[in-house]
């Protein structure tokens, strides 16, 4: 941008570079938005006009010329009368892991924290304020699932990670894959009396799935596989200091414990301790979800971990896909070594 002779600025258009450069308006439209149909000589040659008028191209507004915005909308959904400051901080690295992917692929992220009935808001395609849309969060929050459900009815560009419901298109981690390497991990520390964390019937879908591969896992291993503990309903930290209270309690025999989520792992740590429980010298301890303040608890806590890049990545690619490419998508998951566990 330049002075005119008034003092006022100047907005360089593609009709100066095309000047510059020697070439049509056209030309430098197609060359900067790299068509194939420019010549190599010809792109560089507008290139350095460009950058010598100081030129930019307007990408949302050339976006919106195609019928793109070049924005992909993303809600975290949460507890009606909580704020944001009480989700799950494992939907914070998701959050982040997909905004870094949106932005790999040139896109703005429009970011909404949503828990209200009165206040969902879901139809950023159909009022072209986002080319997509990824929903995640807890799935506890029926209402605002119910809401998204019906908005993915009339859009195909949604896309979710923690939906209670499996008919729309969903990403989610290898949770059979991640009971199976958690409970191996405690088997091949000694331990043989093991049990799940967690509730496998509620509206947490990878919670069944993380149950079945504890089973399966154990059964493989010609151990007993048992009912899943299922904690009192509550904040996920007092589930965990809950259950293990209970097992104890009732004189359970257990020496390896596979939580459903960090949280609650965390939380039976500490009621553990209390009991002088020693970890992981008497009960092995495994979470899943990857949490870094894991890191900070005593013990440490070995946990199966997704790959958050990946998952954002496929979360940002599932919201742009064409109707036919929307396959469920499945995130890979790793094993966190930490203290909690031989």
């Amino acid at each position: 941008m330049t002075k005119e002779g008034n003092g006022r600025p100047y907005r360089v258009t593609s009709i100066d570079v095309a000047e510059r450069a020697g070439v049509s308006q056209s030309t430098v439209s197609r060359a900067l938005s790299g068509s194939e149909t420019i010549t190599e000589a010809t792109r560089r040659r507008v290139e350095q006009a460009a950058a010598e008028l100081g030129y930019h191209v307007n990408m949302r507004a050339a976006g919106l010329r195609k019928g793109e915005t070049g924005t992909i909308a993303i809600v975290v959904i949460g507890r009606d009368g909580q704020g944001p400051a009480a989700i799950n901080p494992f939907y914070y690295s998701l959050l982040g892991s997909t905004c870094a992917a949106a932005a790999e692929r040139g896109y703005e992220a429009l970011v909404s924290f949503q828990a209200k009935e009165d206040e969902l808001f879901g139809h950023y395609v159909g009022r072209r304020q986002a080319d997509g849309v990824v929903v995640i969060g807890t799935a506890t929050n029926t209402p605002a699932w119910d809401y998204f459900r019906t908005v993915a009815a009339s859009s195909h560009a949604i896309a979710f990670w923690g939906s209670p419901f499996d008919d729309a298109v969903w990403v989610r981690s290898d949770n059979a894959e991640g009971g199976r390497l958690a409970v191996e991990r405690l088997i091949a520390g000694g331990a043989k009396d093991i049990h799940f964390v967690g509730d496998p019937n509620s509206s947490q879908k990878q919670f069944r799935e993380r149950y079945e591969g504890y089973k399966t896992a154990m059964e493989k291993s010609g151990l007993t596989a048992y009912e899943a503990v299922v904690p009192d309903k509550g904040e996920r930290v007092v589930q965990g200091r809950t259950a293990v209270a209970d097992l104890c309690d009732r004189g359970a025999d257990f020496d390896g414990l596979f939580f459903a989520c960090d949280a609650m792992a965390l939380g039976a740590l500490e009621e553990l301790a209390s009991r002088s429980i020693a970890v992981p010298g008497k009960v092995g301890v495994v979470g899943f979800d990857g949490l870094g303040s894991g890191e900070f608890s005593n013990p440490p806590l070995t946990t199966v971990e997704p790959d958050f890049a990946e998952a954002g990545r496929l979360l940002v690619e599932t919201a742009l896909a064409g109707e036919g490419e929307r396959a469920e998508r499945r995130v890979p998951v790793r094993l966190v070594e930490r203290s909690s566990a031989k």
